[in-house]
């Protein structure tokens, strides 16, 4: 029968062979490179060239400050912090904000001849040696402090590379590894001195789940920072890395094995003289869990609460914007690691009462599943101030379906994180007013009655046959009256007859000055002249709001234009950002410039305030609290959308309510425990607005201002001939003749004839209105009443 062969004894002499042979592996390239001529190791030798073509160490990059850091958001006051970004949740502190017991509790732990050896601790590779060869117990690999930073310096770059073969190699159980990192380690030793190594694994070295740096350690388990850490709290951290998933203390049932290798720490920092038998005992004797302050670690715009709208805005801006690099890829790792310090335009008294009005207005979980979207902007500076949005914000994936989530931001752009956009129905009709008083017309000019507007006729340089039919909203009949009071009546008839007079172009012009683009990326850096195709932008219903799609911010900001005495700023989210060497970083601009005349845009100021406070107008329930001087215009698109944009001199916000997918109306519906048939503007977007703009207001204490909104006598006076058919009864003096009348904000006062009107109802009865129009040629209506002086 055939025999086994006896297993080879491992003699002295053998196990010095392979002694030899691990060391040289372990070292060449250091101390003992000569080893590699010896008989002993030619084989090992020989594997080692075919494992590792290559032992140069080249680009590398061992500074401290390149590692992946936090970015903080702040709001605008620069001290409320509303989120942090990460890749890695690090905040890389320099030496002397660690505290000495930190620093001692480390190098006790992972390598007590750190500040002796050159990068190798040949003892230590001898102790693994004779555990992993000879023992033939557990692996040990004997590395140094050192090499453990160069270890996760590797694994670190292999992953910012994406490069997955590299990173398997930075971590691979193998001796050419581990060679390769001796190697790197003593070349380090050469150029970096020991603290500055010591600072960098104490910053890389990862101290439970998702936690790197002692930094972010002192604060996750401690509520304090490293500078402060006690011995105690220091053995606590540095036992975490042999294992950070298991020795983690915040898990409740990590907490006996934690204080076990805590202990061992103290053990060890006792041992090598860094604290004294009392610290020792008084701090082994301290049950683990009475020391442990537990913060949550959450991160990202989902830990923003109610931010967490205005903080994804912010991350898309620095994602979407060169100034952050070249590509997005660089702009996120920007982002995700730069360390950066965010300090964001975000009032957070606006972005509260933002939320609270949209939430109360519909709640999220509302049967009705209704969006609303609210955006506020200051004027004058571009500075978003806040987001409005009755959802709940919630990018994981079991959101999807649930009507009350939502990770979309709806108030802005689609290349913001919003869709792509909503039709703005009558909150447009202060941009007609500004296109007429633009072409040198005063909006107390009587217009004729318009319900068919001929666009290759009535519209210079349109071209097309096709023929608008207007009506007014809730059946009002079409009336000749002025601008003025077609926008306190919100008659789209008047906007017709407005459009036939001064053309769709100067409409279009001006609302692109103001800072009008619709919210489609595919449309956003298109003008509203050039989307002519079917279903364009470029049709008469623009004059009406019916054939653009924006956002409520932008809609916000044109309201911005008119508060601002006509200066249009482009929206700005962002007001510094520093990086993590306390440079600052070029952000996006405002550009504010002059849009818009200021005598033009204080005497839409004043029309807007008309809306709001006359007793023919449509806008009373705009008025804001304490009797504050109102700007605002309401809008309805069909039955789907309700608007209302307006502001105080300050503040300026936008509101739009209705189903983000256009696939609900609102005819019979039941919204907030409230029924109707049909919903207007006025209804939830508009004590949606209000509600906003008084908590803010109040919040801020902010002081009535009565003295914006003065119109120009330039826009109000028109001169025009007409002549009476008959007798007219008015509140003031009735008479009969002919006359020319000077009219300015619907008061008429005879210059010449028989009797002087100032009147409040206006005249009834067959009259003939002559105005001027395009190119100097005359209109002339017929109509059976017209309404009289305000």
């Amino acid at each position: 029968m055939a025999t086994m062969p006896k297993k080879k004894s491992l003699t002295v002499k053998r196990v010095f062979s392979l002694f030899l042979a691990y060391m040289t592996l372990c070292l060449a390239g250091g101390v003992v490179t000569s080893l590699f001529f010896l008989p002993a190791v030619l084989g090992a030798n020989t594997v080692v060239k075919a494992v590792v073509p290559s032992l140069q160490v080249e680009g590398i990059n061992f500074s401290v400050t390149d590692l992946p850091q936090q970015s903080r958001l702040y709001a605008a006051d620069g001290t409320t912090q509303l989120t942090t970004f990460y890749s890695q949740n690090r905040i890389v502190v320099p030496l002397k904000k660690i505290s000495e017991p930190m620093r001692n509790a480390m190098v006790a732990r992972e390598d007590r001849r750190f500040f002796e050896h050159s990068g190798v601790d040949v003892q230590g590779v001898l102790r693994a040696f004779v555990q992993t060869y000879v023992k033939k117990g557990s692996q040990q690999g004997g590395s140094s402090l050192t090499q453990q930073y160069v270890k996760n310096v590797l694994i670190l770059q292999a992953e910012e590379s994406d490069d997955p073969i590299a990173e398997y190699h930075a971590s691979e159980d193998t001796i050419a590894r581990k060679m390769r990192e001796m190697l790197i380690a003593v070349e380090m030793e050469k150029q970096y001195s020991k603290l500055e190594i010591l600072q960098g694994y104490l910053n890389i070295a990862q101290y439970g789940r998702g936690i790197y740096g002692v930094e972010m350690a002192a604060r996750r388990y401690f509520n304090t920072t490293a500078d402060k850490l006690t011995i105690v709290q220091a053995a606590t951290i540095a036992a975490i890395t042999k294992n950070p998933n298991n020795y983690d203390p915040s898990v409740e049932s990590n907490q006996p094995e934690s204080q076990k290798q805590r202990n061992i720490v103290l053990d060890l920092m006792l041992q090598e003289g860094y604290i004294t038998q009392k610290e020792h005992d008084e701090a082994k004797a301290t049950p683990i869990a009475d020391t442990l302050n537990v913060q949550t670690v959450s991160a990202g715009c989902s830990a923003a609460g109610d931010a967490a709208y205005f903080c994804d805005y912010v991350t898309k801006k620095i994602l979407n914007s060169s100034e952050f690099g070249k590509d997005a890829a660089t702009r996120r790792k920007l982002l995700y690691e730069g360390g950066l310090d965010i300090y964001t335009t975000m009032d957070v008294a606006a972005n509260t009462a933002a939320m609270n009005a949209a939430r109360n207005a519909i709640p999220a979980d509302d049967a009705s599943q209704f969006e609303v979207m609210l955006a506020a902007i200051r004027p004058g500076t571009g500075e978003v101030l806040g987001f409005g949005i009755n959802k709940i914000y919630d990018t994981s994936p079991e959101a999807t379906g649930d009507p009350s989530k939502s990770a979309m931001n709806y108030a802005v752009d689609e290349i913001d994180g919003g869709g792509t956009g909503f039709p703005v129905g009558s909150t447009w009709k202060p941009i007609n007013l500004v296109a007429w008083m633009r072409a040198g017309k005063s909006i107390n000019e009587v217009l004729p009655a318009t319900t068919s507007v001929n666009l290759a006729r009535d519209i210079p340089g349109f071209k097309g046959v096709n023929t608008w039919q207007v009506q007014n909203a809730g059946g009002d009949r079409a009336t000749a009256e002025s601008p003025l009071d077609g926008l306190v009546h919100s008659h789209n008839t008047t906007q017709a007859a407005m459009l036939k007079v001064i053309g769709l172009s100067p409409i279009a012009q001006a609302a692109e000055d103001m800072g009008f683009h619709q919210a489609s990326i595919q449309k956003m850096n298109m003008k509203l002249q050039d989307d002519t195709s079917t279903g364009g932008a470029y049709q008469a219903p623009l004059v009406i709001g019916g054939t653009v799609t924006t956002s409520p911010l932008t809609m916000a900001n044109v309201y911005a234009t008119i508060a601002a005495n006509g200066v249009e700023c482009t929206p700005i989210a962002i007001k510094k950002i520093t990086d993590a060497t306390g440079k600052e970083l070029t952000v996006p601009k405002a550009k504010c410039h002059q849009a818009v005349d200021p005598e033009i845009a204080q005497t839409v100021a004043y029309a807007l305030n008309q809306f709001v406070v006359r007793s023919d107008g449509g806008g009373h329930a705009a008025q804001l609290a304490n009797n504050r001087k109102t700007f605002a215009k309401t809008g309805t698109n069909e039955n789907t959308y309700m608007l209302t944009g307006g502001f105080v001199p300050t503040v300026a916000a936008f509101v739009a309510v209705g189903n983000a997918d256009g696939n609900s109306d609102f005819d019979n519906k039941t919204i907030n425990g409230v029924y109707h048939n049909t919903w207007y503007g006025s209804y939830i977007a508009t004590p949606t607005w209000k509600n906003f703009m008084d908590d803010y207001l109040t919040a801020t204490n902010t002081p009535n201002d009565d003295s914006y909104g003065t119109p120009s006598d330039k826009y109000m006076t028109v001169s025009y001939s007409y002549s009476k058919s008959n007798t007219g009864s008015t509140s003031g003096t009735s008479g009969s003749g002919s006359s020319t009348s000077t009219q300015t904000g619907g008061t008429a006062t005879d210059q010449s004839g028989t009797a002087g009107t100032t009147g409040t109802t206006g005249a009834t009865g067959g009259e003939t209105v002559t105005t001027p129009s395009q190119g100097g040629e005359s209109q002339t209506q017929t109509e059976g009443q017209t309404t009289g002086g305000q």
